[in-house]
């Protein structure tokens, strides 16, 4: 039996893979949830109170977006069978333009992480069903509310560092992400008309798939 850790994006909890199925025969799936990071605490230290998480040897870990650079954090700390990153990015390379600028200028810092607090209020008194739709979404999927974890996951990505991709990974990727534009990716399976939001709205190619991808 070969069990399956999921990390999900920043901020949202694991409800983002409620659709998922694999074959129970082969598969136990479990979740990671985020923990709030202490003062200046550095990524390698939050992903080691992470791992505790990990009740298990040599698991397949799966992430998605922030999460696929966690799950990349914890192969380098313990022995895992697979890491499937999906939506996210495997170097420092595949970061868009817009973050690297966010790097050297520190623009970043001035995103008002502080409205995740007010969704309920935004909700009230947005216009138009496809915002209300949207919103609502955000209210079910981001549950991660702490300004601080925010600031520090988007400073995190903004600065991650690493240079080349780890062995034995997989990389599952849409041609319409915005978050990560398809064209800074390389050498990743490609999903039509996939977004960054694919874990949730094209579950079932990833129930199609993701056990051959396991096993390749």
């Amino acid at each position: 039996m070969t069990h399956v850790y999921f990390m999900p994006g920043m901020a949202a909890n694991p409800i983002i893979f409620e659709h998922i199925k694999l074959p129970e025969n082969q598969y136990r799936m479990h979740y990671l949830e985020w923990i709030i990071p202490e003062k200046k605490e550095s990524l390698k230290d939050y992903v080691k109170r992470l791992i505790l998480g990990i009740k298990h040897e040599n698991p397949i870990v799966v992430g998605v977006s922030f999460g696929g650079i966690i799950v990349q954090e914890i192969a380098k700390i313990i022995k895992v069978k697979k890491i499937v990153v999906i939506s996210s990015v495997k170097t420092k390379y595949e970061l868009p333009r817009r973050m690297v600028l966010a790097k050297y200028t520190g623009l970043h810092r001035l995103i008002p992480t502080s409205l995740v607090y007010k969704l309920d209020v935004i909700v009230k008194y947005a216009y138009g069903d496809t915002v209300v739709k949207r919103l609502n979404l955000y209210d079910k999927y981001l549950s991660v509310r702490d300004k601080y974890y925010l600031d520090w996951a988007i400073d995190k990505v903004i600065r991650w560092d690493q240079q080349q991709a780890l062995p034995n990974t997989v990389h599952i990727h849409g041609e319409n992400d915005m978050v990560f534009p398809f064209a800074h990716i390389k050498g990743c399976v490609s999903v039509k008309g996939g977004t960054h939001v694919m874990i949730i709205n094209k579950y079932k190619w990833f129930n199609e798939n993701l056990p051959g991808l396991f096993e390749d």
